[in-house]
């Protein structure tokens, strides 16, 4: 028995851009308000998507109609379990049709990005030797606990950036199976990296590579087949989709060849006990060898349900209407010559919505607090989970104390941190006007309010 969700599950309608709204894709919570510390409220600007995007509202249309059929996933006979398990195998065949995976690929789902390479990490052969740029978020950067691992310093280029992989790939010694791990689009400076020829750099040298699309697949289409990427992967609280899911697609050898990243039901396809008194398992082939337990059905349909908005909409015309987002801040930034904007590729580079900058005699914490507290802005500041680029691009000493989020600093002490503005397809072009706005009037006349630090955090001072 196959069980098909109505139409009112299976898709709920595509809600069109509202003109008040000015966004190709509206999201959840855009009609928001927050308290201003000078007094009165002010429709709360969004501008952390880097971290995590709001849900469209065409994905919590969708979840929210499919709510009421939710059922266990491969587990039972009746009607809403039968659907919900159809459900959940639509969502990987329009994830793979999404990512335009080859045949034979496999699509698992996991919890984020984080876990997705964490799961990959744990399936690498015993003698790989896995690459990666210092430039990586620390998802890529840290999960090759049990792997020999080659960071590479940070390039200045596109072309340099193949230059040092293709040198240490070829130097590698003993040459055996390798894996470069590498982001599509930087979380700090949102400068797209050269994923086909470093993919091309890889494979040259009997390398595998997977590609961190976290900032990339919510801004640009993602091709296996065309960047020639081994695994991709991503997460939905990035891609509109926050509902505690992510994906892990590519090659299903490695995948199979390991034991399962979590031991469990949903996993095991036989368990028999032995005459010895022990249990014979026998795990699944499929992507299900490395989805123990219930799985997060409803996680799984949002970021299927993003997939399907984004395509839609067309990333054409999302991708026209981000560089204008782009040009628009970069311009306004640009006129303030206190301001200094992270860059490793240079102004000319391609970029999807990110910018990361630091402003001369501000603390970052109180610059973005400020910002918060006094215009309804939220922006995120800190080392970004990136902390060795973060250094490398602010010339740090790379020993310099520094945490995920804001160090602990007083305002206007110096210390290690930048400030983040990040947007997508469901940003207004006020809130990044008003952003712009908001970066010069604070340069200019400085904060209204009085900040202090709390908890590690720059706070407004309401004492």
């Amino acid at each position: 028995m196959s069980a098909r969700p109505n139409a009112a599950v299976a898709t709920a309608a595509a809600t069109e851009s509202e003109p008040c709204c000015d966004a190709p894709l509206p999201v959840l919570g855009r009609d928001v308000t927050v308290p201003l510390v000078t007094g009165g409220e002010v429709t709360y600007a969004a501008l952390d998507y880097a971290a995590s995007a709001p849900a469209l509202q065409r994905v919590w249309d969708d979840v929210a109609a499919y709510a009421p059929y939710y059922g266990s996933v491969h587990r039972g006979a009746g009607y809403l379990s039968q659907l919900s398990t159809d459900l959940f195998e639509n969502s990987r065949a329009t994830v793979a049709e999404f990512l335009d995976c080859r045949p034979g690929d496999q699509v698992v789902f996991t919890r984020s990005t984080t876990d997705s390479l964490n799961l990959l990490a744990q399936v690498v052969p015993a003698d790989c030797r896995v690459f990666v740029f210092e430039t990586e978020h620390h998802a890529s950067l840290l999960p090759w606990r049990d792997a020999q691992v080659t960071y590479l310093d940070a390039p200045r280029t596109p072309r340099q950036a193949v230059e040092i992989l293709e040198r240490a790939l070829a130097g590698r010694e003993p040459y055996g199976p390798a894996l470069v791990c590498v982001t599509g689009a930087s979380n700090v400076t949102g400068e797209l990296w050269p994923v086909r020829e470093l993919a091309a750099a890889a494979h040259a040298h009997g390398a595998r590579i997977v590609l961190d699309a976290a900032q990339l697949a919510p801004h640009h289409p993602v091709s296996v087949r065309e960047l020639d990427v081994d695994w991709v992967a991503f997460s939905g609280h990035k891609l509109y989709a926050p509902f505690g899911s992510g994906v892990l697609a590519g090659r299903a050898d490695w995948l199979q060849d390991a034991e399962p990243y979590l031991a469990g039901g949903g996993a095991s396809r036989k368990v028999a006990r032995r005459a010895d008194g022990g249990v014979d398992v026998e795990w699944h082939t499929t992507a299900a060898r490395h989805e123990a337990g219930s799985p997060n059905v409803i996680g799984v349909y949002a970021i299927a349900a993003a997939c399907k908005a984004l395509t839609d909409a067309g990333f054409d015309r999302l991708v026209a209407r981000e560089k204008h987002l782009i040009a628009t801040v970069r311009a306004g930034l640009a006129e303030v010559p206190e301001v200094r904007v992270l860059s490793l590729f240079g102004d000319d580079a391609d970029r999807v919505g990110v910018i990361s900058f630091v402003v001369d005699g501000w603390n970052s914490s109180h610059f973005a607090a400020a910002l918060s507290a006094e215009y309804g802005i939220g922006v995120r500041d800190g080392l970004f989970c990136a902390h060795p680029l973060v250094r490398t691009l602010l010339g740090s000493d790379p020993q310099d104390p520094g945490e995920c989020g804001a160090p602990e600093a007083a305002p206007g002490e110096r210390s290690l941190n930048a400030i983040r503005v990040s947007f997508g397809a469901g940003t207004p072009d006020e809130h990044v006007e008003r952003f712009v706005g908001a970066v010069k009037e604070l340069v200019r006349d400085g904060a209204q309010w009085k900040y202090r630090t709390e908890d590690g955090r720059c706070v407004p001072d309401r004492g």
